[in-house]
């Protein structure tokens, strides 16, 4: 959440714009029972994101007010808590270009990054011979 909150009556979008608001930035727990990282903002959690579509610019005539958007990594603003008629939205502009795909229907956020962290074991092999106590093959 933003640092501070803005009043508003509504909001509009112009030209081409489209603000968003519901992305996930935290861990989830998939259907299937996996943990899903958050995003650190540098490796974990690197991936697309979906959002719903709450206005569009005039100019604009792909994507409507209440579809969700499918928005590559990173090409969205900074999020802006907005205020209307008591509802506390953080609400984003995302990058017209880098939208993948539309929905009409809210869509189960289930994607995960195959990004390599410093903490992960992919070094190690199983059957390597760096992996054996002798340090070597033997007979």
């Amino acid at each position: 959440m933003s640092l501070q909150t803005y009043k508003a009556d509504g909001v509009k979008a112009i030209k081409d714009h489209v603000l968003v608001k519901g992305m996930v930035f935290t861990e989830r727990l998939s259907i299937g029972g996996i943990l899903l990282p958050g995003d650190d903002g540098r490796t974990s959690g690197i991936r697309p994101r979906w959002a719903e579509v709450i206005a569009v610019g005039p100019r604009q005539k792909d994507i409507a007010v209440g579809e969700w958007v499918l928005v590559a990594h990173g090409r969205w603003t900074r999020e802006m808590t907005i205020d209307i008629a008591g509802e506390e939205i953080d609400l984003r502009r995302v990058d017209y270009n880098d939208i993948y795909c539309v929905s009409p229907d809210k869509v189960e956020d289930e994607t995960w990054s195959t990004a390599v962290t410093p903490d992960d074991n992919n070094h190690r092999v199983t059957g390597s011979m760096h992996n054996h106590a002798g340090g070597g093959l033997t007979d």
